[in-house]
């Protein structure tokens, strides 16, 4: 029997995206969880239209034990899950945080203990890199010692990746790779699948691509007044479809034998910082358009700077990113021209 993989969150920015790459490049079968409460359905018909496969999808809210087990009484011989479902702003998760602190943490529980009861062996988490906080040296490798996180968002990841740890070392034949992704951008190479999510974005490069396209009528540059070399945070940018090929790769350690333990953590990043200014400067240039941008005060909850070491990923999934920031503009740049099209 062909492994089956149960991807939640599957029709959102990145779950989509490596729902895609598991279809290329997975010998199984690939099933999705989402409701839908920041994401549109049309996706799967945008996984279609690239892939050629229709991916079946159930609307399950995760935070509800029950339905979560009768999802994997229907859907049996589930061999690895990738847990994306989360909620992810930054700033709505300083606005509300018992919001992000029952669905992030209540949705984890829930698809962790179904998937030991349901004997699941590959376990994959989606962290973050703002579980790392602001640091006092660059560049961050997974041996960094955490720091206050500057947001309830990045505390669920923090508390996520140890409920993840002791889940699994309390559950004999459960293996988990928490993967910390530093910044997603870009859009798949066809430009009919990338991040438009229901509610308003709050990542800088939608928000790009929709001030240039007109959707926002002007951007807001968060804080030019950093100790950076241009007073704009920096960040790490990696591409969506280089993040969805790690993904594989770590299915497929976690499979191996080969991991150290039964939790691994592993850094998501090229090794490159990249300022907001220059972010937006390498936009202009890709897509010959000038951005109605406006300096402003800082935002709360945001960090300085943060990139990656890029060492662990080499070597435990001899994995590296591939896409360049020009990549990532274009793309993105594509699917917001797609969008548009759709909607004439």
């Amino acid at each position: 029997m062909n492994d089956r993989i149960l991807v939640t969150g599957g029709a959102g920015y990145i779950g989509s995206h490596t729902i895609i790459e598991l279809l290329t490049h997975w010998k199984g079968e690939v099933v999705s969880v989402d409701h839908f409460g920041n994401s549109d359905p049309k996706v799967f018909d945008r996984i279609e239209r690239i892939t050629g496969q229709r991916v079946r999808n159930h609307a399950v809210d995760l935070c509800d034990a029950g339905a979560v087990a009768a999802l994997f009484a229907a859907e049996r011989h589930v061999k690895g899950v990738i847990h994306f479902a989360a909620y992810k702003s930054v700033p709505e998760s300083i606005a509300h945080p018992a919001k992000y602190y029952h669905n992030n943490i209540a949705s984890l529980l829930n698809i962790l203990q179904a998937s030991s009861a349901a004997g699941v062996q590959e376990f994959i988490f989606s962290s973050s890199c703002s579980v790392y906080g602001n640091i006092d040296s660059l560049p961050v490798h997974e041996g960094t010692a955490l720091r206050h996180a500057e947001s309830p968002y990045a505390y669920t990841k923090q508390i996520g990746e140890r409920i993840v740890d002791d889940h699994v070392r309390t559950h004999v034949g459960m293996r988990a790779i928490s993967l910390r992704y530093f910044n997603p951008a870009g859009a798949h190479s066809s430009g009919l699948n990338g991040e438009d999510p229901i509610n308003p974005p709050s990542s800088l490069v939608p928000v790009i691509t929709r001030t240039a396209s007109g959707r926002i009528e002007v951007m807001h540059v968060h804080g030019t007044d950093y100790p950076t070399r241009d007073g704009s945070c920096i960040r790490d940018y990696v591409h969506v479809s280089d993040i969805a090929d790690a993904h594989i790769a770590a299915l497929r350690r976690a499979a191996s034998g080969s991991m150290v333990g039964t939790h691994e953590i592993i850094n998501l990043g090229t090794g490159n910082g990249v300022s907001v200014l220059e972010a937006i400067a390498a936009f202009e240039a890709v897509s010959g358009r000038r951005l109605n941008y406006e300096r402003g005060p800082r935002r709360d909850g945001d960090v300085v700077a943060v990139y990656s070491d890029t060492t662990r990923s080499k070597a435990l999934l001899g994995w590296e990113a591939r896409r360049d920031l020009g990549e990532m503009m274009r793309t993105a740049w594509a699917w917001e021209q797609h969008l548009a099209n759709e909607q004439r």
